[in-house]
């Protein structure tokens, strides 16, 4: 009996080392898979800045980069007071000019001061007055305080607005700017001054604005309710406004200082 007790108990003993065993072995497994699908997710992405080189980076329908544009603290700035050094007279927004994008996830993290207005452009193509004219536009800005610095009511009272002196939904941070405006059940805006994420995902099927990790609005291109929209709006007089399916990544100046780190772009 006693013997039978003490067999009973080695293998008890033993089963329980081997399970022990198969689950460290699993856990082991399962991490190294893990480890193995986030190098090649990263793998998938394309750093168009990676905290150290401006290489790619020019002025739109120019071989160069617009003064105030620089690297300071591994982070792509525009100094407006660089900016103002030169007698500059043409564009400031850039373009990322080394590649032309058609379907793609594009992720990128920013911030802008007080009263700040900057903007994402893609699909861009040069020969236009500017990006605005041709490219959709990502809006970023600070949704708190720009109508209190800068007056709006001027310029919005040229589209119909109820209270032009407002900032609108659609010129609001997220929004595909004069075109489609953001859920504000799903938004969530960080202050002036402190850091943001950004993703936008173009497919033909659909496009995605996402804002800190949450997905603010989405749309259809070229469908018909996408025209509707620009011929009824701001785009009415800008025939090849988002029209073309193919173009660079750009980024927008609007005479104010703005902070872009950690862009990249995978192809979809």
């Amino acid at each position: 009996m006693i013997q039978t007790k003490k067999l009973s108990f080695f293998k008890a003993f033993i089963l329980s080392i081997l399970a022990v065993n198969t689950i460290s072995c699993k856990n082991k497994t399962e991490q190294a898979e893990k480890e193995m699908a986030s190098q090649r997710t990263e793998q998938d992405w394309t750093y168009l800045f990676d905290g150290t080189s401006l290489e790619g980076w020019r002025g739109y329908g120019i071989d160069s980069l617009p003064p105030g544009w620089t690297v300071k603290d591994s982070v792509l700035t525009f100094d407006t007071e660089l900016g103002l050094e030169q007698n500059y007279k043409g564009g400031k927004d850039i373009i990322y000019g080394a590649e032309e994008f058609d379907n793609f996830e594009l992720y990128l993290e920013w911030k802008i001061p007080e009263g700040g207005n900057s903007g994402i452009f893609y699909h861009v193509k040069e020969g236009y007055s500017g990006p605005p004219e041709v490219a959709p536009e990502y809006q970023l800005i600070d949704d708190e305080n720009y109508a209190k610095i800068h007056d709006l009511t001027s310029y919005n009272s040229q589209f119909g607005a109820a209270h032009p002196e407002e900032l609108q939904d659609w010129q609001s941070t997220g929004a595909d700017y004069a075109m489609h405006t953001p859920d504000l059940s799903k938004k969530q805006l960080n202050p002036a001054g402190e850091w943001n994420t950004t993703k936008i995902v173009f497919t033909p099927e659909k496009v995605e604005h996402w804002l800190n990790g949450e997905k603010i609005l989405e749309f259809v291109p070229w469908s018909e309710e996408w025209q509707q929209k620009k011929q009824s709006g701001k785009w009415d007089n800008a025939p090849d406004y988002g029209k073309f399916k193919t173009g660079y990544i750009g980024l927008q100046d609007h005479s104010s200082p703005i902070w872009f780190r950690n862009i990249k772009i995978k192809s979809l």
